[in-house]
């Protein structure tokens, strides 16, 4: 009896000793703004890789999304998880999904290997979320992201032209601290 009344005791302790720490998380989740925590559910799905590019704008309680994707799932996914934020009343999906192609297939894999093939542009493939997206619509190219300097910038954009079967290539790099 001693031994379970022990046992119980120490649950309960533990129990006690975690609740501050639940309640604080919980604060500190809220305390964040709702575009960083948008951002941050945004950049943790699942699917969301190089091949797509996710962007929103908060206004007040309404949240809309633009951008491009690969698969129609992503699409929705980015919806219901910023539907599920504490603060959202409504979600605008403008997300794009890029039509299926094997020809923009193809493309995405050349583009892949003549960008980051490169060696002073490899680093910007690192990463979960890695800084430079490639966006192939219909054989159309159009890079995004954010680069260290405008060098890499226009590598980037004369390594994307190279690639055989693209119509045209968009350079929609930002340069790391320039708007």
């Amino acid at each position: 009896m001693k031994n379970t009344l022990t046992k119980f005791s120490l649950a309960l302790a533990l129990v006690a000793m975690t609740l501050p720490n639940l309640a604080q998380a919980k604060v500190a989740g809220k305390g964040r703004d709702l575009p960083e925590r948008v951002r941050h559910e945004l950049a943790m799905l699942p699917y969301y890789g190089i091949f797509d590019d996710l962007a929103f704008k908060v206004d007040g309680d309404t949240v809309t999304l633009y951008g491009e994707v690969v698969r129609p799932v992503l699409k929705s996914d980015a919806g219901n998880v910023v539907k599920r934020l504490e603060g959202v009343q409504s979600v605008v999906n403008d997300i794009k999904v890029l039509p299926l192609s094997p020809m923009d297939n193809g493309i995405r894999r050349a583009e892949y290997r003549a960008i980051f093939g490169y060696a002073s542009l490899y680093r910007y493939a690192m990463g979960a979320n890695p800084s430079i997206h490639i966006i192939v619509d219909n054989g159309h190219v159009t890079l995004k992201g954010i680069v260290a300097n405008e060098g890499d910038k226009n590598i980037a954009y004369i390594r994307a032209n190279g690639v055989p079967g693209v119509f045209s290539v968009t350079n929609d790099l930002q340069v790391e601290g320039r708007s």
